[in-house]
């Protein structure tokens, strides 16, 4: 068996009095969807910073893709891809602009950049509208354009934080599809932050729960289900012209 894409041990991140990470330890292999689920301060976005290098840890140790975010970090970036939460991507530009000036940034081939540009507007559903400012598209297209540069070089491993918060469901259900798509047919490894404990049951191969900067259980969506979640019935009241758009989304 291969090593893992990510390896965690003991790995603490203290402010002040407060474990904001604590001694936390796992593994996440490669081409898997690993979900990082838990409430807003429960450690998901610390973790990720910790893993790409922008901060340091208190104490304990990670490695991914076998190197040391610490000492390692310009190496480690050029094969990795972060989609945070708000991405900032730049208004006053086109989709287009936006994505070849990214290219330049991770030194892309030059003259890769347009063929590499095009095949991810067009996988992104994004070429009709390549050429309009970004300003004026919806959050969803914005959360489509920051993942499609999020993979503009190619990175083996992809971080994910909250990457549908604020989305309506038919754009969230875009999202997924894509991120489904990477990490089966291209062997993407990806490790997704989320509170939503139904995004993660849909996509992740294993997920961690943390609570408080601990975590608190790790295992497919189906064994943690069985343990932790009580069986619920929801009833639905939709109007009849709404009743296919809901099917699809459920």
């Amino acid at each position: 068996m291969s090593s893992p894409v990510i390896q965690i041990s003991h790995l603490t991140r203290r402010f002040g009095d407060k474990n904001a990470v604590d001694n936390l330890s796992l593994d996440v292999q490669a081409g898997e969807i690993f979900g990082f689920l838990g409430h807003n301060g429960a450690g998901k976005t610390t973790t990720v910073r910790l893993l790409n290098g922008v901060l340091e840890p208190t104490s304990g140790e990670a490695r991914v893709l076998g190197l040391d975010p610490q000492t390692e970090g310009p190496a480690l970036r050029a094969q990795t891809g972060v989609l945070t939460e708000t991405p900032s991507l730049d208004e006053r530009l086109t989709a287009r602009e936006n994505l070849s000036i990214y290219a330049d940034l991770y030194n892309f081939p030059r003259l890769e950049v347009p063929g590499r540009v095009n095949s991810l507007l067009s996988e992104f559903d994004l070429a009709d509208r390549a050429d309009e400012k970004v300003g004026g598209y919806s959050k969803g297209m914005k959360q489509r354009l920051a993942l499609a540069r999020a993979l503009l070089h190619k990175p083996e491993v992809l971080f994910l934080d909250e990457p549908t918060s604020g989305l309506d469901p038919v754009a969230a259900r875009h999202v997924h599809d894509l991120v489904e798509n990477l990490a089966r047919r291209e062997g993407c490894t990806v490790f997704m932050c989320t509170h939503n404990l139904v995004e993660a049951q849909k996509l992740c191969d294993r997920v961690a729960v943390m609570e408080h900067g601990l975590m608190v259980a790790l295992g497919t969506p189906s064994d943690l289900t069985r343990q932790y979640v009580k069986r619920l019935d929801v009833n639905l009241e939709v109007e009849p012209a709404q009743i296919e758009l809901t099917l699809q989304i459920l």
